[in-house]
């Protein structure tokens, strides 16, 4: 007797009881539905949750494997100051470090989601899918587990659970996630202490020196972002080749912008994200970051500012770097919590782009503002599909006044 026909024997003999959704869930999610339509008119298409979230997943593969290699690139460049990139070593540093937050995301996340669907007797739904998969490739490679486990909780709960599960939720879950672990632990979440394996063990391990009184320390390992390099008003040490493939210090699936415009391309021709939403965004930032450039240019603000760096930083290398193209793919094109007509995603998409480089710029203490750009463009996105709605209602109503005059 095979897995399928056991649990297919499971679900039968659980039914009706509390824990039915249960077997129903992993029956599911391994295996295509065996319950087919018999009658009245219907709709065939291959097209259903669980693809869609297969779709979004395998998009972000690439750039899962290529941050579990950086990961060990990054800290072996950062520990003997010369590395090579593909090595089975770096995978190996990276895999130790990823898979871990891969684990407890998915098992914190789906375990709520299980919970809840036992106790309220309503089916498991897949939309945690995608959200357990984006949430270790936005936060440091060194987060601690509790401190993941903690807000993914927060997240699933509060932000989708309270609203009525997939597909009623207002705020982005991955990035109500990650909202909740920078107002709580920004210290985890900033800095250049967090972005590369080693270097919060090795400054407390400098500190403790430090108060032993031992002379002879190790060197610290910087693991610097370009952003908070900027908004030092630091040079950058990254040519534009490196930014745009990605052998930079970052969140782990952020830094290739290469890789996450594969994914982009790949979900646009699979038609689960939407263009609309990514060029606008991309507009969006270019004209803010053009305008910085122009600011700049025209001598309002000197070198001494302490705006200068990330406001004189090239317009479109602010695609290149920190979460930005990520967000823009990946999180600002979530179908649920996005505006829904094709206006409203242009205007929603537009924003997203042109707020992110100004929180980028003016919040030298969090030089990233992809983040609260969506979350804020979230909250918004129903206003904004509500007065294009509107707006194409009165002009209709004209014609229809023009017509019959």
């Amino acid at each position: 007797m095979g897995l399928k026909q056991n649990l297919h024997n499971l679900k039968e003999k659980y039914k009706g009881t509390k824990f039915e959704q249960g077997f129903n869930a992993l029956h599911t999610f391994l295996y295509v539905p065996n319950i087919t339509t018999h009658s009245g008119s219907h709709v065939r298409d291959a097209t259903d949750l669980k693809r869609v979230m297969n779709t979004v997943i395998m998009a972000m593969v690439p750039v899962l494997l290529f941050g579990m290699f950086n990961a060990g690139y990054q800290y072996n460049l950062a520990t003997n100051g010369v590395a090579e990139f593909l090595t089975m070593d770096n995978f190996i540093v990276g895999l130790k470090k990823i898979l871990p937050l891969l684990v407890v995301s998915y098992g914190v996340g789906l375990g709520i989601e299980f919970i809840f669907a036992t106790v309220k007797k309503h089916e498991v739904e897949e939309g945690y899918l995608v959200t357990g998969m984006l949430v270790p490739l936005i936060v440091p490679i060194d987060l601690p587990l509790w401190m993941l486990a903690v807000a993914v909780a927060f997240g699933v709960i509060i932000a989708k659970e309270l609203f009525g599960g997939t597909g009623m939720n207002v705020l982005n879950p991955a990035l109500t996630i990650r909202a909740f672990l920078f107002f709580n632990w920004a210290a985890w979440m900033s800095g250049d202490k967090v972005w590369v394996h080693g270097s919060v063990e090795r400054a407390n391990e400098i500190a403790n020196l430090k108060l032993q009184g031992i002379e002879q320390l190790p060197d610290a390992i910087s693991g610097e972002t370009i952003l908070g390099t900027l908004a030092a008003n630091k040079p950058v040490a990254y040519s534009a080749t490196d930014m745009f493939f990605g052998y930079i210090p970052g969140s782990v699936g952020e830094t290739s912008t290469f890789l996450i415009l594969l994914g982009a391309a790949f979900l646009i021709f699979t038609g689960i994200g939407s263009a609309r939403i990514m060029i606008s965004s991309i507009i969006g930032a270019v004209v803010m970051g053009l305008i910085f450039n122009g600011i700049v240019d025209a001598g309002v603000i000197t070198e001494s500012s302490k705006f200068y760096g990330l406001m004189a930083f090239p317009f479109w290398q602010h695609l290149l770097v920190g979460g930005l193209a990520f967000g823009i793919v990946y999180m600002a094109t979530d179908p649920v919590s996005a505006s829904q007509t094709n206006k409203g995603k242009i205007i929603y998409g537009f924003l997203i782009g042109f707020i992110s480089i100004l929180i980028r710029v003016f919040n030298p203490a969090y030089p990233e503002g992809v983040m609260m750009a969506i979350l804020l463009m979230n909250v918004f996105a129903p206003t904004i599909d509500h007065y294009v709605v509107q707006g194409n209602v009165k002009r209709r109503m004209k014609r229809l006044k023009t017509k019959t005059a």
